[in-house]
């Protein structure tokens, strides 16, 4: 007995070993310019530098940041950031926005990651560190699966009662009509103007495009768009431009 237990001691010391060995190497990381960084401090500043629009077009979050993104999608830190926008956005309407009130004042929303959150499948599927299937997301879509983000939903009842027109405009294609429209509705977002997904037509335009597109369309029908909210920077850059953008978090994934 007494042998038994050392060797299993000897080789828990040298996989203890290890396991310290690789963590020293890390939290002894260094920037280029010298400075001592951890795991968190790394992942950390590239979410930051995600949501700033420093760093385009990634395919899989880093594997070394799986877990901290997934972390950080599911903590109250997230829901703190995106109240924040919300509570902006709410800001702006009350003080620097000038509503006509006649039936023309707009506001565009994103659907996912801005009214429905789609956490619940990438928690299923690697947090952003697998590439994305979209065979397989757009079966989870199908199923009406998304949830309410709340905050979003404290937004879209606020514009509601101000009289200002809703429109949705999402990259999803337009076989997801039905699903997406019964999910919302599900989840208590109803009384849109318009919802508008990407037609056959659409396919070969990148989302910046395609959305810029639909702002002029709607611009060209009277419509005074006075605000944006989307996830992703896609969905707020290019012209025409709302009188004012909002960008929502998510790190989980890009959309060019």
């Amino acid at each position: 007995m007494a042998r038994k237990f050392g060797i299993f001691f000897t080789i828990f010391c040298i996989l203890s070993t290890s396991c310290l060995g690789d963590w020293n190497i890390l939290s002894q990381h260094k920037t280029n310019s010298g400075l001592q960084i951890s795991l968190k401090n790394y992942c950390e500043s590239w979410r930051m530098n995600v949501e700033l629009h420093n760093i385009r077009d990634y395919v899989v979050v880093p594997q070394e940041c799986v877990a901290y993104i997934g972390k950080y999608m599911t903590s109250t830190q997230y829901k703190v950031d995106s109240e924040r926008t919300i509570n902006e956005c709410i800001l702006y309407l009350s003080t620097n926005c000038i509503l006509e009130n006649d039936g023309k004042d707009a506001w565009i929303f994103d659907i996912d990651e801005t009214l429905l959150s789609s956490v619940p499948y990438y928690k299923k599927n690697g947090f952003g560190g697998n590439k994305l299937n979209v065979t397989s997301l757009e079966d989870w879509i199908s199923q009406g699966k998304g949830t309410a983000l709340e905050h979003s939903l404290k937004l879209f009842n606020h514009l509601k009662g101000l009289g200002v027109q809703i429109f949705l405009v999402s990259s999803r294609r337009e076989h997801l009509r039905s699903a997406t429209v019964d999910n919302l509705v599900k989840v208590d977002f109803y009384g849109w103007n318009s919802l508008i997904l990407r037609d056959q037509e659409d396919e070969c335009k990148n989302a910046q495009t395609f959305k810029a597109e639909i702002r002029s369309k709607l611009i060209s029908q009277g419509y005074r768009i006075v605000g944006i909210i989307g996830d992703q920077w896609s969905s707020i850059e290019g012209l025409p431009s709302a009188k004012r953008s909002f960008k929502l978090p998510n790190p989980l994934y890009y959309v060019a």
